[in-house]
């Protein structure tokens, strides 16, 4: 029986309804997808693609389906970040001094795809140790935007997100520091979720900023995001999004400095579907939260301190074994004095205690996830009328707000400009994914029309 011919970029929910009804098999599945990888490498998606043991995962699923058996994700393919440790599947983190690091145990969260009857459907490409925003890893190659391969598709998480647009695995798992999944996602025209600090277990992830990692979904469609967290978390936040009434919710479109500036197709997006809310019958409000104007530099400091404390044994005894970008970083970080860090976790805790005020007048923020489109692979400057940003400042800079505070944060495409997605990004109070995922859906319906 052959899978349909748009199987392999089908939405998960559908893969999965299709793998229920026995109307493709998992093993089919599996071959549908692993006929995209071959002619896709330029792309980089993989460090490790699936390979035989993947195929004994969907024989034991297509067996399993047989018996009738239950699972919310028996036999879908789900792409892992090189970050999770697999059991007896090479763990590199990206890096050249984890290449030949085979785990003896799963991490959690890959423990809990396999409850679920996933697939590990290989392990995707990433910027060496999470480190960074563009997923041009020197030791595993320079990854592509699926959508223009001149274009980079951000990181860390690029490969996670290549793999969902460019139809290679039915979902993906990534980690987010300072916007790893969401700015893949982003640029690369996929939905990824940062669900609430501490929701999800970071066990068996290799560490960057140990306050600031989440770990979460990258997906086709934000049903398939919900689907996946709930199978992660053992929550039921999308089976409660199902149930969220987003008429008469508040929705805060944020004007503060932090978003200023932005590419004014991206302004001119956020703007449209702001409208569109309210026409849906959402009531739209402007809000500032000032306090946001020092996310940066609170973020920078934070992470460099972490990240160098977490590699602290490795940098000092093999710095040469670090990509020239991390290596400097990782250096940087260690020149942060104890006090620069406790005056940064005051001015977290400000920022958090603004942002749950601001909770208290809306029930969701939105703003664009970046300020740009996908930049070309190498550039290093965004040239705005007051002046010039770094390419990786301006990446962040919307996202890391939100690993600071630890509030849920959703990124959905919502059109384009010149011919690269844009991601818009809804923010919620924290466990509050229910009504963030609500009218994100929504969102992804009124960008369809």
């Amino acid at each position: 029986m052959a899978p349909p011919p748009t199987l392999a970029t089908a939405p998960l929910a559908q893969v999965a309804a299709a793998l229920r009804r026995r109307t493709v098999s998992p093993l089919e599945l599996l071959e549908a997808y692993q006929r995209r990888i071959g002619p896709a490498a330029e792309l980089r998606a993989f460090i490790t693609p699936p390979g035989e043991r993947a195929r004994r995962e969907a024989q034991r699923a297509q067996q399993q389906l047989a018996r009738r058996q239950a699972g919310a994700l028996l036999g879908v393919p789900i792409a892992v970040k090189d970050l999770f440790a697999t059991r007896g599947l090479r763990t590199t983190a990206g890096s050249r001094i984890l290449r030949d690091w085979v785990p003896s145990k799963d991490a959690g969260l890959v423990t809990r795809l396999r409850v679920a009857g996933a697939v590990i459907f290989g392990k995707t490409n990433l910027h060496e140790f999470a480190y960074g925003v563009t997923t041009a890893n020197p030791w595993w190659g320079v990854a592509r935007n699926p959508r223009d391969v001149r274009r980079s598709p951000g990181g860390s998480s690029g490969g996670s997100a290549i793999a969902v647009v460019a139809g290679l695995c039915a979902a993906a798992l990534g980690s987010d520091t300072g916007g790893s999944i969401r700015i893949p996602a982003s640029l690369c025209g996929c939905v990824g979720l940062k669900p609430t600090y501490g929701l999800l277990p970071l066990d068996g992830v290799v560490p960057l900023g140990w306050s600031l990692d989440h770990a979460g979904p990258l997906a086709r469609t934000v049903e398939d995001a919900g689907i996946l967290l709930d199978a992660l978390s053992g929550g039921r936040a999308w089976k409660q999004a199902q149930r969220v009434t987003t008429r008469g919710l508040r929705v805060g479109i944020l004007h503060d400095s932090v978003v200023k500036p932005v590419q004014p197709g991206v302004s001119r997006l956020v703007q449209e579907a702001a409208a569109a809310l309210g026409r849906n019958g959402l009531r739209i409000r402007d809000v500032r939260v000032p306090e946001m104007a020092w996310t940066v530099v609170t973020q920078l400091v934070t992470l460099r301190a972490e990240a160098s404390a977490a590699h602290a044994r490795w940098i000092r005894a093999r710095p040469r074994a670090y990509g020239p970008d991390v290596r400097i970083r990782l250096q940087l970080g260690a020149l942060i004095a104890g006090a620069d860090y406790v005056l940064a976790q005051r001015m977290r805790a400000k920022i958090k205690d603004a942002v749950r005020g601001i909770f208290d007048e809306i029930d969701v923020l939105l703003l664009p996830t970046t300020p740009i489109t996908a930049p070309i692979v190498g550039e290093r400057t965004v040239h705005w009328r007051s002046g010039a940003e770094p390419v990786d400042s301006a990446l962040v800079r919307l996202t890391a707000p939100f690993n600071l505070t630890g509030v849920p944060a959703l990124s959905v495409p919502y059109g384009e400009v010149s011919g690269l997605p844009v991601g818009l990004q809804l923010v919620g109070r924290w466990n509050d994914e229910a009504r963030v995922l609500a009218v994100g859906r929504l969102i992804e319906a009124l960008a369809s029309r």
